[in-house]
């Protein structure tokens, strides 16, 4: 079984742009304290504010959970619903299913998985319709870190 220097969950709260990137600020400073490389750390923080934001802006709330190992880094960002409809469109750059509101305050471009895989070294997504979306993210520690 892994053992892991972190593990921790932050709660994101749908629609709540006020609280928007609290989660991955605070996941960047942990990272930070911790020593890990910034190059590292700087992609973390891209996936997880990405993930946070697909959170408040298309789901009902959800988590992100950091998992820090010797070996590697993990996100595991998860909403309660309403699950994404077509995975493979939605991985399409440019596509959103964002509402108007959204898009008005400069968020739905439809970049957001697209980055969240860029930056991951292993990226997995699962989606059930009325269910919720989990995101498998791994970020892994090079040599030297």
């Amino acid at each position: 079984m892994e053992s892991y220097i972190v593990n921790q969950k932050f709660k994101v709260e749908a629609n709540n742009f006020n609280e928007a990137g609290k989660a991955s600020s605070e996941i960047k400073l942990m990272l930070k304290k911790i020593g890990i490389n910034s190059e590292i750390s700087r992609r973390i923080a891209i996936a997880s504010y990405e993930s946070e934001m697909n959170i408040v802006i298309h789901s009902v709330g959800g988590e992100i959970t950091l998992l820090v190992s010797p070996k590697e880094i993990m996100l595991i960002s998860k909403d309660y619903g309403p699950g994404i409809e077509d995975i493979e469109k939605a991985m399409i750059e440019g596509y959103s299913t964002a509402d108007d509101s959204a898009r008005e305050m400069g968020f739905g471009a439809g970049m957001g998985l697209c980055n969240i895989k860029r930056c991951s070294d292993s990226f997995k997504i699962e989606s059930e319709i009325g269910k919720g979306t989990t995101l498998y993210i791994k970020i892994y520690m090079k040599k030297g870190d």
